[in-house]
């Protein structure tokens, strides 16, 4: 079937061109009974749109960008989930690249996204990401841009959405704290990001305010992974076993120190009580089940599109202000369960 033009479609539904390439490219400005019969038409007769071509036309699209570091990661992947069903909402897709915590992947991640011309950024940084200025040519060209969970930590432009991670890292040690431990391993991943440095703030914090010197022995920062946990859990407790509490700043590293009280038949939560971050899914169904912090993906994701859609339907409209720059903290919330 040879493909129907706009013309072709406006005249058989009786509207304007302008409607139809309105409802084509997810414009609010049009009804939406309207949007409706003039998709399901396109669909019905086979009708498809050169994206790539209409993006060069407008130096505009209906695409959103999203670099994170590993869709594998609970934590981002309930994040995009829900950042992916609210855009389709506005009639916006997103594309998805992982920089699997590579710097050289996320520079390669800007610039493809940079070439294709989308609406906007939403991006979670690496691991060792400390200078955002390859970020810099989105907002050169007023195109909005949201950082979430692992932000800059220098005033820098975008819309920056963190999880409180100093309240979480507080409330996770003095809930240890609160249930009689003393002597708390710290695990934390690398403290030039923002998210570990400030957890890792957070456990300072509750230490000196509960009268208990920090030691610089009791923390230990690299890429948390299961068998990183393990292998700084061996060196610990080699080193002193005495450890009565740990506090890990995610979740993979908190079942790795279950799994190893276990191999130790070091009793949990009698001898050693464990808490972990983020509330994965695997830790209520762990044995005894862990004691975790809430960061609540599913506000993030939320978060994300609706301070997004604020900017692009002033650019529909025709009343956009440049890129907006601001700052949003979720708040967090201590789990308690079996393991402490």
């Amino acid at each position: 079937m040879q493909n129907l033009t706009i013309v072709e479609i406006a005249r058989k539904l009786k509207v304007s061109t302008a409607t139809v390439s309105r409802a084509l490219n997810g414009s609010s400005q049009v009804k939406e009974a309207t949007r409706k019969k003039i998709i399901d038409f396109a669909r019905d007769t086979g009708y498809s749109i050169n994206s790539v071509a209409s993006n060069l036309r407008s130096n505009k699209s209906k695409i959103v960008g999203l670099i994170v570091p590993k869709i594998s990661m609970n934590f981002h992947s309930e994040v995009i989930t829900i950042i992916q069903n609210e855009l389709y909402k506005f009639g916006y897709n997103i594309i998805i690249l992982q920089s699997n915590d590579s710097h050289e992947l996320e520079q390669h991640a800007v610039d493809t996204l940079s070439s294709l011309r989308v609406a906007a950024v939403i991006a979670a940084a690496t691991l060792h990401t400390t200078d955002f200025s390859h970020f810099d040519i989105f907002l050169k060209k007023e195109i909005p841009v949201i950082f979430y969970d692992r932000i800059p930590d220098y005033p820098f432009g975008g819309i920056h959405i963190s999880g409180d991670d100093f309240q979480g890292g507080y409330g996770a040690t003095k809930h240890l704290l609160d249930v009689g431990c003393k002597n708390i391993l710290h695990i934390s991943g690398p403290l030039e990001c923002y998210l570990y440095k400030y957890r890792s703030k957070g456990y300072k914090a509750a230490l000196e305010n509960h009268g208990i010197t920090f030691r610089k022995e009791n923390m230990y920062c690299h890429e948390l992974t299961h068998e990183n946990a393990w292998n700084t859990l061996v060196k610990a407790f080699n080193q002193d076993p005495t450890i009565d509490g740990i506090f890990t700043a995610n979740d993979t590293s908190a079942i790795a120190a279950l799994e190893f009280c276990k191999s130790k038949n070091i009793d949990v939560p009698k001898q050693v009580k464990i808490i972990g971050y983020s509330n994965d899914k695997r830790t209520s169904i762990a044995s005894p089940s862990l004691s975790t912090v809430e960061q609540f993906p599913a506000e993030f994701g939320k978060r994300c599109v609706e301070l997004l859609m604020q900017q692009l339907s002033h650019e529909e409209s025709g009343t956009a202000v440049g890129v907006k720059t601001d700052n949003y903290v979720i708040p967090v919330s201590v789990i308690r369960r079996m393991s402490t």
